[in-house]
């Protein structure tokens, strides 16, 4: 966005094509993370889980085993694949926004604002429902309204 008429040399296909692979590696590598921490539990306790879908945080919570050193790798797997995502948009949004307002005409500012403007609402509620997600099935004790949060997030990704 920064350097539009460049932006062809610089995602080439065999950029995007290695993105792409990098993204589906990282995926595979979390989702194997959590199958392995899932997998070393002795035993569950007798309890249902009322959410749409089922979350390794969640299953933590039902086992029997100690789970101090699963929930350290919860912890590092929240601040890499989420922390380090957001932070990232933050930083490109602080460059976009930066170079739309060096635009000396407000026309320019106002047609780069509404080409941004639709990627910021994906982004907000991408985010927005995830984090609603998360942190109402952690801090709410009605299951109706995880249950709510959790469709409202499948839906909206």
């Amino acid at each position: 966005i920064c350097h539009p008429l460049r932006y062809p040399v610089i995602m080439n296909p065999h950029l995007c094509v290695f993105l792409v692979l990098v993204s589906f590696i990282l995926s595979l590598l979390n989702s194997q993370l959590h199958n392995q921490i899932v997998l070393q539990f002795t035993c569950f306790k007798n309890v249902e889980i009322f959410n749409f879908f089922c979350e390794p945080s969640q299953l933590l919570n039902l086992a029997c085993s100690d789970s101090v050193i699963n929930n350290i790798f919860m912890y590092l797997d929240s601040v890499i694949f989420g922390f380090l995502p957001i932070s990232g948009i933050l930083l490109s949004y602080y460059k976009i926004v930066s170079s739309i307002l060096r635009i000396p005409s407000s026309d320019g500012k106002y047609k780069a604002f509404s080409t941004c403007g639709s990627h910021l609402a994906v982004v907000c509620l991408f985010y927005g429902t995830g984090l609603g997600a998360y942190l109402s099935s952690a801090a709410s004790s009605f299951p109706r309204k995880g249950a709510v949060t959790s469709v409202m997030y499948t839906v909206v990704i």
